[in-house]
């Protein structure tokens, strides 16, 4: 039987037919997210394809390593391994995404600003079909451009931002990048986090889990902390105050004390957040990631289903007219239901 027999009833394609691809960034891609650009350029292939082949080195950018968060800039050469669509059929079909509105916030004809709700992503990919970005496509197919200005976690609710220009995200960008936007996070934590500790600043790094037993996959990503003259240190800078302490309602675990804080993060690292908070010894209730395992069940019968980690307010310019735009996003109700009256009065006093 011949090879073109063969590729006709369905069997592989041959791998070696395929070619290392080049790609030169031009200014209308500049800016982006390197998984985002791919996505772009790489239209139906699996996600989690092209979250493997940025991890494993295969993509590389002016002959360099790169990570799926790398921005793209006008003139870099991007080097792609060989990628076939057939490689759908090896990872399984992904559904479609769903058409889905979002809560919002604010919108006109720059962005929209939504009410993100814990345990959806922001996007596909590593496991996940589809997020909040695809859902928004599906559900405004005259939009002529959406894309995600910044993320946050899957658990994590609260105020996202989507562009809906190509000139408001680089705009938007801009300001996260250079710390120009203000961005505070309600946190549920465990135990009396002192009044006086009110900046973290420890370095953090990425690193990978070891992979799962009989798998070739990489393992999960996580983030540590780390000493500033590690090869991988990145700065990072988060500012921590008490809104209230308590006790959580029928909880007979001993030091079952918890505080609830404002956070605002001065930079933008991957579980910046999560890792400073859960370093200093009191992680977020509810997180699965860095959280005390054993504590986290003993929340769920109480009530918390979710990482208690909540997008509250957002602060940025407009990038149409530059006035200075102030969100806020609130609590949502199943967490509000684990608060004292006391506790949820201090988020409504005019400077919480």
């Amino acid at each position: 039987m011949t090879a073109l027999v063969k590729n006709i009833i369905g069997a592989k394609p041959d791998p070696a037919a395929a070619e290392v691809r080049f790609l030169t960034v031009d200014e209308e891609s500049a800016g982006q997210r390197l998984d985002n650009f791919l996505f772009r350029h790489l239209k139906g292939v699996p996600k989690t394809h092209v979250y493997r082949i940025i991890r494993s080195g295969e993509v590389r950018i002016n002959k360099g390593r790169v990570q799926a968060e790398t921005r793209v800039a006008v003139g870099d050469v991007l080097r792609l391994p060989p990628v076939r669509v057939a490689a759908r059929a090896e990872e399984g079909a992904q559904p479609a995404a769903p058409a889905r509105e979002f809560p919002l916030l604010l919108e006109d004809d720059a962005l929209l600003a939504i009410d993100k709700p814990a345990g959806v992503a922001v996007h596909g990919g590593s496991g996940v079909s589809f997020g909040v970005i695809e859902q928004l496509r599906r559900a405004r197919p005259a939009a002529r451009f959406l894309e995600l200005v910044h993320r946050l976690d899957r658990e994590t609710s609260g105020i996202l931002l989507v562009a809906k220009k190509r000139s408001a995200l680089t705009a938007l960008q801009d300001q996260f990048r250079e710390r120009e936007t203000g961005k505070t996070y309600l946190a549920l934590v465990e135990g009396a986090w002192p009044a006086n500790r009110k900046v973290l600043d420890s370095p953090l790094a990425k690193y990978l889990l070891p992979p799962a037993a009989g798998s070739t996959e990489p393992g999960e990503r996580r983030v540590r902390v780390v000493a500033k003259d590690h090869p991988d240190a990145m700065h990072a800078v988060t500012l921590v105050r008490v809104l209230a302490r308590f006790p959580l309602p029928g909880d007979a675990a001993a030091a079952a004390e918890q505080s609830l804080l404002a956070v605002t993060i001065k930079t933008g690292r991957t579980h910046q957040i999560r890792v400073h908070l859960a370093s200093a010894g009191h992680p977020i209730a509810g997180d699965d990631k860095y959280g005390d395992f054993e504590r986290n069940r003993a929340l769920q019968k109480l009530g918390l289903k979710r990482m208690f980690l909540h997008a509250w307010r957002l602060q940025f310019n407009h990038p149409a007219s530059g006035e200075r735009v102030a969100l806020q996003a609130s609590l949502p109700p199943e967490l509000q239901a684990l608060l004292p009256a006391a506790a949820i009065e201090a988020l409504d006093s005019p400077n919480p």
